[in-house]
C-alpha cells in the first residue's frame, strides 16, 4: 500500500512541477504560457484558468498523499538516529607488528 502511494505521489509531484513550469510568470518574464506558444485553441485567459485549476488540484492531491503517507508510516518508525543508538563497544588497541630485520 505504501509503495503504491509513493509511486502515485511521485507522479503527482512530477505533474505539479510540469504544470508550474508551463505557467506564465506574473511579470511576463520567462513564462512560455502565451496563447500562441501553447496553441491557438484557447485564449490566454482560458489557458491561465486551466493551469490555475490544474495546479490547485495537483497541490491538493500532493498534500493529501503526503499526509496519508505520514499516517501510514508513523507506526513503522525504527531506530534511525545515530544519537538514539547505544555507543559502540571500545575496540582493543592494535598491536604494532614486530620490525623485520
Amino acid at each position: 500500500m505504501s509503495t503504491l502511494l509513493i509511486v502515485l505521489h511521485l507522479f503527482v509531484t512530477l505533474a505539479l512541477i510540469g504544470v508550474i513550469l508551463v505557467q506564465r510568470s506574473e511579470g511576463g518574464g520567462l513564462g512560455i504560457g502565451s496563447s500562441q506558444g501553447i496553441g491557438a485553441f484557447m485564449s490566454g485567459r482560458g489557458t491561465a484558468n486551466l493551469l490555475t485549476r490544474t495546479t490547485a488540484i495537483l497541490a491538493t492531491a500532493f498534500f493529501v498523499l503526503s499526509l496519508a503517507l505520514a499516517v501510514i508510516d508513523r507506526g513503522r518508525a525504527q531506530q534511525r538516529s545515530l544519537l538514539d543508538a547505544p555507543p559502540p563497544a571500545p575496540a582493543a588497541p592494535a598491536v604494532p607488528a614486530p620490525p623485520i630485520n
